[in-house]
Order: structure tokens, then C-alpha cells, then sequence
């Protein structure tokens, strides 16, 4: 796996959650082969309403509409890398958006084996200290 800091390339894949490769979610997919591929990191997004080509508004607030919701799978790597991926994804996506998009890491991590969330809490109910 990559250890990431600085400039970046975030590519963002827009499927359906229904979308399937071999019989198993197409988000599963992509995010095993960026996994296989040893990029940094992937991530996939459930939305809660949307629409794409079909012009067909998904939401999960009807019942009758909440099948197939828009599903974003983010992968982050540096651009050399993100680049040598898109051939799988070629492969993978048959209906779908794909966008690329410059970004800056910034890679947080405990120094002593803690989350890094945890760090600089006093006893104070979660406060921080300052």
C-alpha cells in the first residue's frame, strides 16, 4: 500500500448500486482490484438521492424509487498511478460517470499507536485542550 502525502489525483467513479460485475456489486469490484492494484486508498459513497443519463430521480425517501441509488467510488493515489488504473476501469463500467481531479494529501496518523482522534483530549467531556 502507498503511504500518500501531497499532490494527488482523485478519481471518483459514478455507478449504480445495482450496477454488477460477475454477480457481486461493481463498487466491490473496483474497489478489490484499486486494493489488488496497491493504490492508496478507496472509498465508496452511498448517496441518498440522484440522477444520471436516464434523467430517472433515485432517492431513498419513496419506497417505489430506492432501488438502484447512486453509489460514488472515490480512489485517491498520485497521478501516475491513477492513470496506469483507468484501463480496469474501462474494463468495468459500461454506464457510468468516472471524473479526475487534482488534489493535495495531507496524511494523519498517531504518533504513539493511538487514533489520531483521540490525541490532545483532556478529561474534559471531549473537549480539546488548547
Amino acid at each position: 500500500m502507498t503511504r500518500l502525502t501531497g499532490s494527488a489525483l482523485r478519481v471518483t467513479v459514478y455507478v449504480g448500486e445495482n450496477d454488477t460485475w460477475h454477480h457481486k456489486p461493481l463498487y466491490t469490484e473496483i474497489v478489490h482490484r484499486a486494493h489488488a492494484a496497491g493504490l492508496a486508498g478507496a472509498s465508496v459513497f452511498r448517496g441518498i438521492e440522484g440522477f444520471g443519463a436516464s434523467s430517472l430521480i433515485h432517492t431513498s425517501r419513496l419506497l417505489s424509487l430506492s432501488e438502484d441509488l447512486p453509489v460514488a467510488v472515490v480512489i485517491v493515489d498520485t497521478e501516475t498511478r491513477v492513470r496506469e488504473f483507468l484501463p480496469q476501469l474501462d474494463e468495468l463500467i459500461t454506464e457510468g460517470l468516472v471524473t479526475l481531479d487534482g488534489c493535495e494529501v495531507i496524511r494523519y496518523g498517531g504518533r504513539d499507536g493511538t487514533r489520531g482522534a483521540d490525541q490532545g483530549r483532556t478529561g474534559m467531556k471531549g473537549k480539546k485542550s488548547l
